[in-house]
């Protein structure tokens, strides 16, 4: 299986309702130096309605503004239809990030 493979796994198991930054992401697709490969990865996603890349955030919660289908405003109503929210700043509350260890 190859890094995109494997990023793409990682982000089909992100539950409806929470968030991963790319650095959590990383790591659990076994290297946790490579945010930036995830971020291309997801940039690429060759099946979006399966992947889902938009509960992807970066490490303070904040949508890309480069969101692949059509900017941070869409990602940002994605993810507030599968439940997440937002503080006053426009980031994910911290308790809607997935827990790893």
């Amino acid at each position: 299986m190859n890094t995109f493979e494997q990023i793409y796994l990682v982000v089909q198991t992100i539950p409806r309702g929470k968030v991963a930054s790319y650095g959590q992401v990383a790591r659990l697709a076994g290297n946790p130096r490579m945010s930036r490969v995830v971020g291309y990865a997801l940039h690429v996603n060759p099946d979006p309605e399966h992947i889902p890349c938009y509960r992807v955030v970066n490490r303070f919660g904040e949508v890309s503004s480069a969101f692949a289908f059509g900017g941070g405003n869409i990602q940002r109503e994605l993810l507030a239809a599968d439940g997440v929210e937002f503080d006053s700043e426009g980031r994910v509350k911290k308790e809607y990030f997935i827990d790893i260890q």
